[in-house]
């Protein structure tokens, strides 16, 4: 693709994917985003600008005529003032997966869904393709350990072999844009529709690959010889032992997944397992960040009561206590997660654990309200829930670190606010970006 680009909300996680492909296909870029407007340069906006991305505010001052594209998410909403001039301006609207969709156009196509687990099987599947010297193409909903030098967004790799491997999301409904040739369902879960229509969905996304679909729901089983150890796990495939060096059960299971899809592109067992064995994990995804006063310091993306589940019993069965800050990311998926939240995290918490409860992370516009955090914190304080809301980053740290000790595990869950990375790379003791 080439031309000029803007993106509206650049440094989002899967906008500041996009923009970076688009870099590494010659295109020209430029983007706003609400939280440079609100005077925060992130470490992903910084990388971007670093790479000659003009950045604007978000008032649409940055769409010219003449761009070949704007490009927005579906958490843009229609009243955007950059969406408005590039309407007024004739210039063509692009939703980031069809700017995606063009981005690997020419090459064959691996894509993986599900409800939770995407990122990990993305950049799990990219890291064996790569050390088995397929120089592949990666865009991802996260950044990989390893991918962020030069001052790159770690979400993407830029390759030039024939494979393509994508997360697609099912959030918005978005990847029934795609056609692939092969394809991850990691699992299906009621995160942001009723579970009868996101297994609809899932079928629909299934009828649109092309050769072979490594199915997490059809086939929810692992392998039959997983074995989990402190810091991963090992299984077998085709006589091959799979080393996991990330931890967790869930992770066993997207080294699975993982393994197979890769497996599709002619790559032996064998070299996989290699491939497989350096891999260096995906930031926020359970994340080890440093130490703070014999406390593990940990970062996760967690955001429902599945991914919450997956990274809590992983922490639990390692640390005494587990003391843990949560933000939700919205209203509407607060709202619609509120039961089995307090399901999960009943069922989660352990009597000397504690979960710090802030507000919901707010990013402005037409949200219906009416439904916050504290509503959340007092059903579990009803049920004897260590739960307790705090109102600040600033005010979950102080006690966080009272609560620092050997054998305790601090963890930032959440996303969208880039304010819990930074928090925890202050618990760690380093320059937060």
């Amino acid at each position: 693709m080439t031309g000029h680009y803007h993106l509206v909300g650049i440094g989002g996680v899967g906008m500041s994917a996009v923009a970076q492909a688009l870099l590494d296909a010659g295109a020209r870029v430029s983007g706003s985003d609400r939280l440079l407007d609100a005077g925060d340069a992130t470490e992903t906006l910084q990388r971007l600008r670093g790479q000659g991305v003009a950045l604007y505010a978000q008032d649409g001052s940055g769409v010219t005529a003449g761009q070949a594209g704007v490009i927005i998410s579906t958490a843009i909403e229609q009243d955007n003032a950059d969406l408005a001039r590039a309407r007024a301006l004739g210039v063509p609207v692009l939703h980031r997966a069809a700017a995606l969709a063009q981005v690997v156009a020419g090459r064959r196509l691996i894509a993986v869904a599900g409800t939770c687990g995407k990122s990990t099987v993305t950049a799990m599947t990219g890291w064996m393709l790569e050390q088995c010297g397929l120089d592949p193409v990666v865009i991802n909903g996260a950044a990989v350990v390893g991918w962020d030098v030069h001052g790159r967004v770690g979400s993407v790799r830029r390759g030039a072999g024939d494979w393509a491997i994508i997360e697609a999301d099912e959030s918005d409904r978005s990847l029934l844009v795609f056609t692939p040739e092969h394809a991850v369902i990691t699992n299906a879960s009621a995160d942001h529709f009723s579970m009868a229509e996101t297994r609809d969905l899932f079928q629909n996304f299934r009828q649109r690959v092309q050769g072979t679909v490594i199915d997490g729901v059809g086939e929810p089983d692992g392998p039959a010889d997983l074995c989990e150890t402190g810091l991963g796990s090992f299984f077998t495939m085709e006589g091959i032992p799979f080393k996991v060096p990330v931890p967790g059960r869930h992770n066993a299971y997207n080294a699975w997944h993982a393994a197979r899809v890769a497996r599709l592109t002619g790559a032996s067992a064998a070299e996989l397992a290699r491939g497989l064995a350096t891999f260096r994990g995906v930031e926020r995804r359970l994340q080890l960040v440093g130490a703070c006063r014999g406390a593990l310091v940990v970062d996760d993306y967690a955001h429902n009561p599945e991914k919450l589940a997956a990274a809590w019993s992983t922490l639990a069965g390692s640390s005494q206590r587990v003391c843990a800050v949560w933000r939700p990311h919205g209203f509407g998926p607060l709202r619609s997660m509120m039961d089995a939240l307090v399901t999960t995290l009943g069922r989660l918490c352990r009597p000397d654990d504690l979960l710090l409860v802030l507000p919901v992370y707010d990013m402005g516009g037409t949200a219906d309200r009416s439904v916050n955090s504290d509503q959340l914190v007092a059903r579990l304080q009803a049920q004897q829930v260590p739960a307790r809301l705090v109102s600040t980053l600033e005010e979950a740290e102080a006690i966080l670190r009272a609560a620092a000790a050997p054998g305790v595990a601090l963890v930032t869950f959440g996303a969208r606010d880039p304010g819990l990375p930074r928090l925890a790379q202050r618990l760690a003791g380093r320059t937060a970006f």
